[in-house]
């Protein structure tokens, strides 16, 4: 452990400004170094500093690993506003005691801390090149709200006893790939990453997040790499949120946990008084496979720009909720291979029209519309799209949720749909028969279009016996002639009424009784073919 100064005099070698802030930590006060003018204090700018705003590295590490016992009555942090920092500040492998929170400063190089151990730590609207710290623990916050950091940050395998907070953080990749690189990150509570906006790849592959995850009017985009969110067996405890940001969510972009003044909501522009609405921006393929979200996965009205070979991937995420209701992409796939959900909320809108979508294993108990009407003939589309090859699974699965919804004629007809698709892979002879039972009972899911078919052949055959009457087969002994119920009887195959075998027809009219023979048994086997597979349904 890291021992403290015996005394709270300060080294004889510190400039004026690094003498204000070992003060200012003694006291646990603010040492504030900023002019009051934007543009001089602004972190970002290429202004002069000067002597008088600059403080080194090595101060701050050896206030925050060895510093002085705090004056009687006070606690020991360290606040330090609109200072420039020298050097790296290396706080590697340290335990940081005293709280420190640093406010528009411009480190002139990175700040690194991998696997230091320290309670909360804020770095707010700062400019800093680079951030390093892997194997982080926290007992409470990380804050990196509002900085820049264009060469990147690395939290790989920390561990954050509370919040993780990068809203409105502009981060980059520099001479990488990653912008961000959290693998198997563990964070308690929130990781609240909105209106965050980066330039190469996330990478949250592993990631733990003990309640929410909210990118709210973020933008991603990686134009060097494959992913711009590399998110697979992500575990969520609550809600993962990729949507707008807006009036409405102000509470969850601020957080519940969370210092307002750490996270303010620019959402008005000057002098205006009207809330603009930030969409959810990704240019890049996003991968959430094998993911866990505990009450729900909102992709809510964001843009995805991917190239043909990218996708939005969610291959065998579990989830009880996903609200899937983005601007459908124009290029790459959308991926919902091995998914499971209990409630599907989509809008026709958001799914690719042509075979750009991919769900074979997709297992859901409820699909509702959340925008518009999303009917039967449209998701029959839907599953069209996402069966390039003929598919037996979701049409099933469509059906089942139809029919556990008490929607029978829609899940009827899906099955027909269905039957329609597996026709077209039949060879020739089974293709013939296919359209036979589709004309005829719609493959057993339309039985009154069989009862159609029998009557129209009842009345025209009865009148056509009507109009040509046969001979009896035996003079005397025949029922009296009826062509109702002669031309009935031979459409029933199996109920003899006495008629069809007291009648002797001869030439055109023997060929009709033929006929109507014929197209009786095909339809009472079509019939028996519909009602067997019903049965085996039930």
């Amino acid at each position: 452990m890291s021992e403290a100064l015996d005394s709270r005099e300060p080294p004889t070698w510190l400039t004026r400004a690094e003498w204000g802030m070992w003060q200012a930590f003694l006291n646990g006060s603010e040492y504030d170094l900023r002019t009051g003018e934007p543009e001089l204090d602004d972190p970002n700018g290429d202004h002069d500093w000067g002597d008088e705003r600059t403080v080194r590295a090595r101060v701050i590490a050896l206030l925050l690993l060895h510093g002085p016992p705090p004056l009687l009555g006070r606690v020991a942090s360290l606040h330090v506003s609109g200072a420039r920092i020298t050097d790296v500040l290396d706080l590697s492998g340290g335990i940081i005691e005293p709280y420190f929170e640093l406010r528009q400063c411009r480190f002139e190089r990175e700040v690194r801390m991998s696997e230091a151990r320290m309670h909360t730590a804020r770095l707010v609207d700062c400019y800093i090149p680079r951030v390093e710290a892997a194997r982080l623990s926290t007992d409470g916050d990380l804050h990196l709200p509002r900085c820049s950091i264009p060469e990147g940050i690395k939290l790989t395998d920390a561990t954050i006893g509370t919040d993780l907070l990068l809203n409105e953080a502009t981060v980059g990749s520099g001479r990488r790939i990653r912008a961000i690189a959290a693998d198997g990150i563990t964070v308690s509570q929130e990781l609240q990453a909105s209106l965050l906006l980066t330039d190469g790849e996330v990478s949250l592959r592993g990631a733990t997040v003990g309640s929410s995850l909210h990118m709210f009017g973020t933008v991603l985009r990686n134009t060097k790499g494959r992913y711009a969110l590399h998110a697979p067996q992500m575990t969520v405890e609550h809600v993962a949120s990729f949507a707008d940001a807006n009036k409405g969510r102000s509470s969850q972009l601020q957080g519940s946990t969370t210092p307002a003044s750490g996270t303010p909501v620019p959402f008005t522009p000057e002098g205006g008084g009207r809330w603009r609405t930030k969409h959810f921006e990704c240019t890049g393929g996003v991968v959430l496979d094998d993911g866990r979200f505990g009450s729900s996965l909102v992709i809510e009205n964001a843009r995805f720009e991917l190239k043909r070979d990218q996708e939005l991937s969610l291959r065998r995420i579990s989830t009880p909720e996903l609200n899937f209701t983005p601007r459908a992409p124009e290029r790459g796939l959308i991926v919902l291979s091995g998914a499971t959900v209990e409630k599907l909320l989509d809008r026709v809108g958001s799914w690719p029209r042509d075979q750009r979508l991919w769900m074979a294993g997709f297992t859901y108990q409820q699909a509702i519309p959340k925008e518009g009407h999303f009917n039967v003939r449209e998701r029959l589309r839907w599953l069209s799209a996402a069966t390039p090859e003929y598919s037996p699974l979701p049409y099933e699965q469509l059906a089942l949720m139809y029919r556990n919804s008490g929607e029978d004629t829609n899940a009827r007809a899906v099955l027909l749909a269905k039957q329609r698709r597996r026709r077209e892979t039949l060879p020739l002879v089974g293709k013939v028969w296919g359209y036979l039972q589709d004309w005829t009972v719609a493959y057993g899911y339309r039985p009154a279009q069989a009862a159609l078919w029998m009557a129209l052949l009842w009345a025209v055959s009865a009148v056509y016996f009507g109009a040509n009457p046969p001979d009896p087969l035996k003079h005397g002994e025949s029922p009296h002639w009826n062509a109702t119920l002669y031309s009935l009887d031979l459409l029933l195959p199996v109920i003899s009424l006495g008629q069809d075998d007291a009648w002797d027809p001869a030439g055109g009219p023997q060929w009709v009784a033929a006929g109507l023979i014929l197209l009786g048994w095909i339809l009472a086997t079509t019939v028996a073919t519909g009602a067997t597979r019903l049965l085996r349904r039930q």
